[in-house]
């Protein structure tokens, strides 16, 4: 920089005594040369650039090392009043369909008078729509909201058979009376025949299909609900949806998100209690489960166990991690019911307590639901006693078990915990007792006997709430790196090309110096030639000058 200060003093200096021009007065009017005003013009141009870089390399390092979208994310997800799970949440708008299909029985009389297999024929699907959202919403400062469910069902005949089609089925107000007689006495059993054959009741009866869904009346049932205590009073009529209309009378507490995803969605309390009302002992009574909307993020938790609470299951449903899967190009995690769910208590203790004290204790496949029947000896399995010891098969025709179609199933998008599909499938049996002293059942022998299987679930999810989860998910997965490492890469690259530049540009090496005092020695020459001002010297040598352009004494 000092050489090329140098030279510039010459040429002014020069081109001052050629002209007849005063150093001082110039460098006064003028001011500070041409050349120097580009010069500093480039060094502050270059000095912005520079911060530039130095701001998108600083942003794109910040962004890499802290998790900001994961903060996004979780902004949005945990439910508070306005947030955008909260609106998918309290009312979901996606279409939920509950499917139901009845076991019709063929051969009644054969089954009871000339021991044939009951021959089941599977008639549905019987379609409804259901409409849920949740209302009497109240948050609390601990983290938790409570609220209520407000279902509507509604049939959809067109996905649906002819609901007034007539079915032969087990009559099971009939039948669980007869089994409970058992332990009473002889003399109330007769008397409970004797009753029983005035009424001209028969073992099974036809229906048609939404009597048996949605309620029918029944003098059996009628006086059960006149007479029984008032916790265990059924309803007015015999239906095994009959109260799933209407705002339901469970209040709902669960984990909002503001204290922790490790419980994100899982419910807190349920009527005020932390357990489950229907048994008395661990793990039964676990309530630590989600109602389906929201799961713990396995991204976040870690865990292969997700659990899922519904009235109809009786229990909650421990969901065990399968494999990694794709719905839409959105990623998700399968989930299908764990192996131990139904397994006998020889090979899994810890299912002993949904069979406390000298209660039958099922074989594998079969659980106990009566606490949430009415006392009524109705077990859970899953459809067509898939994963069920052989034996409950052997004493059916017409049940055929296929996973694809009758194990229940989650796919949960595994960063925000939100389920992309899910079904749960499950069986209702009648488990009965002959009784040898009640008449008109003394033919039908001890049995689990199959009456209906239903798949409650969703198979897909709004535009709306699917776009927003492939915004958060898969794309964000995608361009959020790409923006931050494009940062890193766009400021490294702008502060070694001004670098770089600088070097090319604002340094004059040797040789050009040479060049042009060379050029200012010939138009020298010229000057002195045609206007005689200036003396032939032989040699010439650079001028020692001041800063104001001026020779040096």
């Amino acid at each position: 920089m000092g050489l090329y200060k140098q030279y510039f003093r010459l040429t002014q200096y020069a081109k001052n005594q050629l002209l007849g021009i005063d150093a001082k007065t110039h460098l006064q009017e003028d001011g500070v040369p041409l050349q120097m005003l580009i010069s500093q013009h480039f060094s502050h141009s270059r000095l912005a650039v520079i911060l530039i870089g130095v701001f998108t390399l600083a942003v794109g390092i910040i962004l890499s090392s802290i998790p900001w979208l994961d903060y996004i994310i979780l902004k949005n997800l945990k439910l508070r009043d306005g947030s955008l799970s909260f609106q998918y949440w309290q009312k979901p708008g996606v279409i939920r369909l509950t499917k139901v299909y009845i076991f019709n029985v063929t051969n009644p009389d054969n089954f009871l008078h000339h021991g044939e297999k009951a021959k089941l024929q599977e008639i549905g699907p019987f379609v409804y729509r259901e409409d849920m959202e949740k209302v009497n919403i109240k948050f609390h400062d601990n983290g938790t909201v409570s609220y209520q469910h407000k279902k509507i069902l509604e049939f959809v005949p067109e996905l649906s058979v002819d609901k007034d089609l007539k079915l032969v089925v087990p009559n099971i107000p009939l039948l669980t009376l007869a089994t409970q007689s058992n332990n009473l006495g002889y003399l109330v059993q007769k008397t409970i025949s004797v009753i029983l054959s005035m009424g001209s009741f028969k073992p099974f009866v036809s229906l048609k299909a939404d009597e048996l869904v949605f309620g029918y009346d029944d003098k059996l049932v009628a006086l059960a609900h006149r007479f029984y205590p008032k916790k265990k009073r059924p309803a007015e009529k015999m239906g095994l949806f009959i109260q799933r209309n209407g705002t339901l009378p469970e209040v709902h507490n669960i984990y909002t998100g503001m204290t922790g995803m490790h419980e994100f969605g899982y419910i807190a309390k349920l009527n005020g209690k932390d357990t489950l009302p229907y048994w008395k002992n661990a793990p039964c009574n676990a309530l630590r489960a989600s109602e389906g909307s929201f799961f713990p993020p396995r991204y976040f938790t870690n865990q292969d166990m997700v659990h899922i609470y519904d009235k109809d299951l009786c229990r909650i449903l421990p969901m065990q991690y399968r494999k990694s899967v794709s719905k839409h190009g959105i990623a998700a995690d399968l989930f299908t019911p764990a192996d131990t769910t139904f397994e006998s208590v020889d090979k899994y203790p810890e299912n002993k307590c949904y069979c406390p004290g000298n209660e039958f204790c099922p074989p594998r496949g079969l659980q106990n639901i009566s606490p949430c029947q009415y006392d009524a000896p109705v077990y859970l399995s899953y459809p067509h006693f898939l994963d069920a010891d052989s034996s409950l098969l052997e004493r059916f025709e017409g049940l055929s078990p296929n996973r694809d179609i009758h194990e229940s199933y989650f796919k949960i998008q595994p960063k925000i915990g939100v389920p992309l599909e899910g079904k749960i499938r499950a069986q209702l049996n009648l488990k009965v007792d002959q009784a040898p002293y009640v008449s008109s059942v003394r033919d039908f022998p001890s049995i689990i006997f199959p009456i209906m299987w239903l798949e409650e679930g969703v198979d897909d999810l709004t535009p709306p709430i699917r776009r927003w989860i492939y915004l958060a998910t898969t794309f964000a997965d995608i361009a959020c790196p790409l923006m931050t490492y494009g940062f890193i890469f766009l400021g490294t690259c702008v502060i070694l090309g001004v670098f770089v530049n600088a070097y090319k540009s604002l340094v004059f090496t040797k040789e050009t110096i040479e060049i042009g005092m060379r050029n200012l020695r010939r138009k020298s020459s010229a000057y002195i030639n045609s206007n005689r001002f200036i003396s032939r010297r032989d040699t010439y040598h650079l001028l020692d000058l001041n800063e104001d352009g001026s020779e040096e004494v």
